[in-house]
């Protein structure tokens, strides 16, 4: 086996992009919660960006590397060490064999992504390997990570094992080797303005005009009632006009649902495949990493965005990540 899971921290669970296809089945996308991470880490250790990760939350855990490895660690920083020696964050890593990796409390973010050269191998469930915890199944027997877990990993692409030989031959008598070169954190969610892009949604003229402005005005509060399902915030109450009876209808990952008492719901990568209640906004999906990134007690404020300037960030952002995914390659002299 490729790790052993010594201590499993708060929530460590297999992730990768979800399983989509099935929500007229009542079968939710899930996934990562942000993606944006995700997709670094997997092409740093030369992965389609798709590739199933190990999704940290707040405290990570005590990894056990029973083969040398090629890993990658992006988004949030969970002060991850191997041997106790700090490791750096959104470059490749090579590991020797019976080293240690742990994580510690959340010092930045709130959750950080381990990429493996090759992918983690568990078992594909409709299309994904994503854990669901709520239905239990997908990731490793459709839970969290346990003291006393195994897992393995795929087979390596003909870059993954070119980078793993060049870090290999610099490692030394140390337990660990990383590249030089790295992606700046500028490229990955930053949460210190936590400016929120957000779209209208389609009860967004039966709210009062006092709630709409303050939607954009008014700070909102991460309420620790938050998790995988969806973001409670709290801060101004959102009022209707008049009541409103509305048809359940499809939702999506960042669609931002107003129940009664007035406070936001922001649905996440466990949302339900249906929602009844008025939709506010809905939030730019360049964005959602933001939201994925922000702990219990931060606060994020709400901009609004048209629909062909959110697509517009959205291209942006993938032909940069392009660029990167070329660059690494030129980087590493691969051809």
């Amino acid at each position: 086996m490729s790790i052993e899971v010594v201590s499993p921290g708060l929530c460590t669970t297999v992730q990768d992009w979800g399983r989509y296809g099935y929500q007229r089945h009542g079968v939710n996308v899930g996934g990562a919660m942000d993606a944006l991470a995700v997709q670094m880490a997997n092409m740093l250790v030369g992965n389609h960006r798709d590739e199933a990760v190990l999704e940290l939350t707040m405290k990570g855990p005590t990894l056990l590397f029973q083969k040398d490895m090629l890993i990658a660690i992006c988004g949030g920083d969970l002060s991850p060490t191997i041997n106790k020696k700090t490791v750096k964050s959104n470059r490749a890593v090579w590991i020797r064999s019976g080293s240690i990796l742990q994580f510690s409390h959340a010092k930045k973010g709130c959750r950080a992504y381990l990429a493996v050269a090759g992918g983690w191998d568990v078992p594909i469930v409709m299309g994904s390997r994503s854990t669901n915890l709520r239905a239990g199944f997908g990731g490793l027997a459709g839970r969290m990570l346990q003291a006393g877990d195994r897992l393995e990993h795929n087979p390596q692409s003909s870059f993954s094992l070119y980078l793993a030989k060049q870090l290999e031959q610099k490692v030394g008598d140390e337990a660990f080797s990383d590249t030089d070169w790295f992606i700046p954190a500028s490229h990955f969610a930053q949460c210190q303005e936590s400016i929120v892009r957000v779209i209208r949604g389609d009860q967004f003229d039966d709210f009062t005009a006092e709630s709409r402005q303050c939607f954009f005005d008014q700070a909102f509060q991460v309420s620790p009632q938050s998790d995988r399902m969806g973001y409670r915030l709290t801060g101004s109450t959102l009022a209707l006009t008049s009541p409103l009876e509305l048809i359940s209808a499809a939702v999506t990952m960042g669609t931002i649902q107003v129940p009664p008492d007035g406070q936001p719901i922001i649905l996440m990568a466990d949302r339900q495949t249906i929602g009844g209640y008025p939709k506010i906004g809905y939030v730019a999906t360049v964005d959602l990493p933001i939201i994925a990134q922000l702990r219990p007690g931060e606060t994020m404020r709400f901009q609004e965005i048209s629909l062909q300037d959110a697509q517009r960030a959205l291209y942006e952002r993938e032909r940069t990540m392009n660029e990167i995914q070329l660059g690494i390659k030129l980087t590493v002299g691969w051809r």
